[in-house]
This record gives C-alpha cells, structure tokens and sequence, in this order.
C-alpha cells in the first residue's frame, strides 16, 4: 500500500491543532507515522501553516497520496505547482530556469493575495474596534450626562426644598406675633362675658314665686279641680289648706243672711 500524507490530530478539545505526516494508509490516525512535514493551526485567521517544502515535495514524487485536506494545504503553499512544472521539465517543455521563474512569479502574486487578505482582515478588524470604541464612549458620555442630570435635579429639588422651607419659617415668624396680638384680647372680652352672664341669672330664681303666684291664683280660681291638685307634690298643698281657710269664712255671711229672709 502506498505511504499517505494526511493530518494527525493534536492540542485540546476545540482548540485542535494538526501535525501534517507521511504515515502508512494502514496505521491508525493518531498512530504511528513515518515522517512529520509540519503543522497546521485552523483557529487563526488566516489558517496557519508550517511546511517543509522540499519533503512534501520529495514525498509527493515518491508516490504519497495526499488527502483532501492535505492536498488544499500543499496546493495552498505551491508544493503542487512546483511538481506540475518538475513534470514538465523532464517532459521537455520548458527548462528549469523558466519552470523557476514562472514559480517564483506564482509565489509573488500569491503571497499578495495573502497579504492583501490579512491586511483586509486587519482593516476589518480595526474598523470593526473602532466602531465599537465610538459606540463605548457615546454609551460612557449618554451615561455621565443622565448621572450629572440627576445630580442636578436633586441639587434643584433640594434648593427648593430649603427655599420652601424658609419661606414657611418666616411666614410662621410673621404670623406668630399677630396671632398673639389677636389672641390677647379676645380672651378678656370672653372672661368679663362669664362675669356678666352669673348675675343676669339671678332675676330668673327670683321669678319662681311669680310662678308660684300664679300657680296659686290658678288653684283659687278652679277650686273644683280637687282630684288634680292631689297629683301634685305635698310641698304644693299648702296653699289648698290657705283655700280651705278663705273657705271657711266665706260661707258664714250665707248663714247670715237666712234671718234677712225671714224679716
């Protein structure tokens, strides 16, 4: 079976790097190999790629299979080229001065179109930390003016506070002299009220008799109502005993008069 250049797996769990060998296409990938041309490095961009060239190329003319991978990477680095225009040189086509300088002349315009492609991932990459700095800094500047807008509302909130907070004090000044001033003499005119109500009510207990009085003038004149005056307290009776004695004597000329009749 012929020898096989193919990639063995190396480095960490996804961060794998890859050793470029010349194994036996039976041996086990990570197993045994025959010789080591490089290493290859996908997690950077671009790809990057260690090759000896001449070994590859010796390799390559032995008879080794590359597999695709490995055929992108020789074809990539012009291990591939270089054995196209060996070929024609034994071939007759051309000599090998013009097979070198059609390869060097391929080598140029590649390793531009690598540096045109790095320098293109470079500007993209400045571009792209340049936008995101600008983005930052608009971000840091909208932040400070809401934090120096806030201070200054509390500033202001606080100044009116102390503003409102001092007019009160010295509206309260003002009015707590007037207020005593207005509070002093209102207060005598209500004592001398009380001292002018005591003897106003001294006419309405001397007022009772007269209603006892009449209360009397009452009784002598229903003497009828006996049953009535019986309801009213014991205190009450004493003008029905005086009524009985008025009584009395008036019922006397009656009996005087009865010897007028018989004259």
């Amino acid at each position: 079976m012929p020898a096989k250049i193919r990639l063995q797996r190396q480095g960490r769990k996804f961060q794998a790097i890859y050793s470029i060998v010349v194994t036996d296409s039976r041996a086990p990938r990570d197993g045994k190999f025959i010789e080591s041309l490089g290493q290859y490095n996908p997690n950077s961009n671009p790809a990057t790629i260690i090759l000896d060239f001449n070994k590859a190329l010796e390799w390559l003319q032995k008879g080794a299979q590359p597999t695709d991978t490995c055929r992108a990477i020789l074809s990539y680095k012009g291990v591939l080229y270089k054995k196209h225009l060996l070929d024609g040189v034994k071939k007759g086509a051309f000599d090998e001065a013009e097979a070198e300088k059609r390869f060097q002349a391929w080598m140029t315009e590649k390793e531009q179109k690598v540096q045109a492609k790095k320098d293109q991932i470079k500007s993209t990459k400045d571009s792209l930390d340049k936008t995101r700095m600008e983005e930052e800094t608009k971000i840091k500047e909208a932040r400070a003016e809401e934090i120096a807008k806030k201070k200054s509302d509390l500033i202001a909130a606080e100044e009116a506070a102390n503003a409102t907070e001092e007019v009160a004090e010295e509206a309260a000044e003002e009015e707590a002299p007037v207020a005593e001033a207005e509070a002093a003499p209102l207060e005598e005119p209500k004592a001398e009220e009380k001292a002018e109500d005591a003897p106003v009510e001294e006419p309405k207990a001397e007022e009772e008799p007269k209603a006892e009085e009449k209360a009397e003038e009452k009784t002598e004149e229903a003497p009828v109502e006996e049953p009535k005056a019986e309801e009213e307290p014991k205190a009450k009776e004493e003008p029905k005993a005086e009524e009985k004695a008025e009584e009395t004597p008036a019922e006397e000329p009656k009996a005087k008069e009865e010897p007028k009749k018989e004259d």
